[in-house]
């Protein structure tokens, strides 16, 4: 039976093929996320999901799991600029937050063909370039690990059951592990910042005064920031179940230099890597607004530390690259025009991204490590 939504008393169900309700926690205002109808969601796979997710043994040497890249208390991002995979080889994009990644058409920071959660969570276990967690042709050694751990026997027969009465060559899979990942990945979910209590919430006084300026500013004609960053999750990618159609935005920001006649600088291909067209160069997704403040530090490649650098150094001077000595590169998006702006400006500015922070997001039990400290943990 496939997947359904109902409407319960104000609150959104998802029946699964077994029949349990998957509640989600959304507010009124917020539409439910599309799930695939061969990956319905369960309580049981989301935990799953959650127990893989934090399990460092999915690496090649036991070192990193996918919160060693996506930590909760960072909205699912790590602090560095690029993130190291188990070899100590970097990679080359900084690693994206993951909140309300159910509502996202495209999940990496380039690549429009990655467009399910189920097929992007192979990439960091068994991509090779770069290496991340190094599980290329350990598939059999990961497969043992998860048929040999008690609590793994108990939550992967619950979360597929149909799979568990075929035996475990049918449950113990790259489909019924990515599934989870995949359900656990959707559960993220990111709407009770203060400015959604301000703003949907009848709190006039859930934010600051400067932030509310600050809204002003970010949503006006003088920055446009709206353009881009605008939808439930601050980004124009976006797709749930009452949208008719998936939005994707991919823009050239003019961080770099690109000329769009096949020169751009290695650390920002863009789309260009997939399409071949010169000028993609430097195109990216769109990254979510909502906990910015604690993402840090940003761009594709966090080459930029703060939000006052977003701003200033960035955006003003329509892309950092018209800083570089050669005026604003001709490949950047329409919307990056400039903006004169003063400090204090610069302040409400912060102060309303501040003010997307989600801190029961942050803190929310049900995303954080369920291992032992003494057993696993990431790194």
């Amino acid at each position: 039976m496939l997947a359904r939504l109902v409407l319960v008393a104000g609150s959104v169900l998802l029946l699964g093929a077994s029949g349990a309700a998957w509640h989600w926690p959304l507010p009124a205002w917020v539409p439910p996320p599309v799930v695939p109808t061969d990956n319905p969601m369960s309580a049981d796979k989301v935990e799953l999901g959650r127990r893989l997710f934090h399990d460092p043994r999915l690496s090649r040497d036991g070192s990193l799991s996918c919160a060693g890249c996506h930590d909760p208390a960072r909205a699912f991002t790590d602090g560095r600029a690029v993130s190291p995979g188990v070899t100590g080889e970097n990679g080359s994009r900084s690693a994206m937050s993951l909140a309300n990644v159910a509502y996202l058409p495209v999940l990496t920071w380039q690549n429009p063909q990655i467009i399910s959660l189920e097929v992007q969570a192979l990439i960091p276990l068994f991509g090779e370039h770069p290496v991340e967690m190094g599980m290329a042709g350990r598939e059999q050694v990961l497969f043992a690990m998860l048929q040999g751990d008690p609590v793994y026997r108990r939550l992967f027969a619950r979360a597929f059951p149909d799979e568990a009465r075929r035996g475990d060559e049918a449950l113990y899979t790259l489909s019924t592990l990515t599934k989870a990942l995949a359900a656990f990945q959707r559960s993220l979910l990111s709407f009770d910042s203060p400015w959604n209590r301000y703003r949907y919430g009848g709190r006039p006084d859930a934010i600051s005064a400067a932030a509310r300026r600050g809204e002003d500013l970010f949503f006006g004609e003088k920055l446009e920031c709206y353009h881009c960053h605008g939808g439930l999750a601050f980004t124009d990618n976006q797709q749930h179940a009452r949208s008719p159609f998936a939005e994707t935005g991919l823009h050239n920001t003019g961080l770099y230099n690109e000329d769009g006649q096949g020169a751009y600088p290695a650390a920002s291909p863009g789309i260009v890597a997939f399409s071949g067209d010169p000028w993609d160069a430097g195109r990216f997704r769109t990254p979510t607004l909502r906990n910015i403040a604690v993402t840090a530090p940003y761009m594709h490649d966090g080459s930029v530390a703060t939000l006052r650098e977003v701003l200033r150094s960035h955006y003003a001077p329509a892309g950092r690259s018209a800083l570089q000595g050669r005026g604003p590169n001709p490949l950047r998006s329409e919307f990056i025009a400039g903006f004169e702006i003063t400090d204090d400006e610069i302040d409400d500015v912060v102060a309303f991204l501040e003010a997307l922070t989600d801190e029961r997001f942050l803190r929310n039990p049900a995303h954080a490590n369920p291992w032992p400290a003494a057993r696993v943990g990431p790194r």
